[in-house]
C-alpha cells in the first residue's frame, strides 16, 4: 500500500482541487468521484481531499460553484430533451423529470448519485475515519512532545539558577578571600618594617671601639 501524502497543501493542490471538484458538479457527477480523482492526481486520500475541499477551498469558489451548478442543470434539461424527442415511448418519464422542482433536483444531483453504489460511500467514510484516527493520535504525540520539552525546560531554568546562585557563592567567597590576602599583606609589610626599624635602632644604640691592647670597648651613645 503506498503511503499518501501528508504535508501541508500548497496553492496549485488547492487549483487542482477546485478545477476537478468544478468539472463534477458542472457535469452532473458527485463530491465523492470528485475526491477520488483528485486523490489519485496528488497522492492523498479522498477523506483528505473533501476535508480540505470543505474546510478551505469551498468558500473562495461559491460564485465557481453556482455557474457550475447552473451549467450541470442546463446540461440536464438538454439531454431530457434530447431524449423526449429520440423516443415517444420514454415522454412521460422525460415529463416527470421536467416537472421535478429544482431545488429537489439540485440537491439529489449535489448529495447523491443513483449509479454511486454504497460500497463506495462506505469506503469513504471509513477512509475518513482512519484519517481523523491517525490525526489524533498525532496529536497526542505532539502534545506529549511538546509536554517533555517543557518539562526539560523546566529541569534547564531550574539548573541555571542553580548555577547562579553557586556562581553568586564563589564570587562572594573569592572577595572575601582577596580582602583577609590583602590585609595579611598589609600586616606582614609593617610587621617586616618595625623589624627594620628595630634593628638599625638597635644597632644606633650599641657602639663597640677596640682598646689598645685590642680589646672591644662598648661605647654608648
Amino acid at each position: 500500500m503506498a503511503v499518501k501524502r501528508q504535508d501541508a497543501w500548497t496553492t496549485e493542490d488547492d487549483l487542482i482541487l477546485a478545477e476537478i471538484t468544478l468539472r463534477h458538479i458542472r457535469e452532473g457527477g458527485t463530491q465523492l468521484s470528485a475526491f477520488e480523482e483528485v486523490a489519485e492526481r496528488l497522492g492523498r486520500t479522498p477523506a483528505a481531499c473533501g476535508f480540505r475541499w470543505n474546510s478551505a477551498v469551498r468558500k473562495q469558489y461559491d460564485a465557481a460553484i453556482q455557474i457550475a451548478k447552473s451549467q450541470r442543470q442546463k446540461r440536464s434539461q438538454e439531454r431530457v430533451r434530447i431524449s423526449s424527442t429520440s423516443s415517444l415511448s420514454h415522454s412521460s418519464v422525460n415529463m416527470s423529470q421536467q416537472s421535478m422542482p429544482r431545488i429537489e433536483f439540485e440537491e439529489y444531483q449535489e448529495g447523491s448519485d443513483p449509479v454511486y453504489s454504497l460500497d463506495h460511500i462506505i469506503r469513504y467514510l471509513r477512509q475518513h475515519k482512519n484519517e481523523m484516527t491517525e490525526l489524533k493520535r498525532q496529536q497526542k504525540q505532539l502534545e506529549k512532545e511538546l509536554m517533555e520539552r517543557e518539562e526539560y525546560l523546566a529541569r534547564l531554568q531550574h539548573e541555571n539558577q542553580e548555577m547562579k546562585n553557586q556562581l553568586n557563592h564563589v564570587e562572594r567567597d573569592y572577595r572575601m578571600v582577596n580582602d583577609d590576602y590583602r590585609m595579611l599583606v598589609q600586616i606582614m609589610d609593617r610587621a617586616r618594617k618595625l623589624s627594620i626599624l628595630s634593628e638599625e635602632e638597635e644597632e644606633a644604640k650599641s657602639r663597640f671601639r677596640m682598646e689598645a691592647n685590642g680589646n672591644l670597648e662598648r661605647v654608648d651613645k
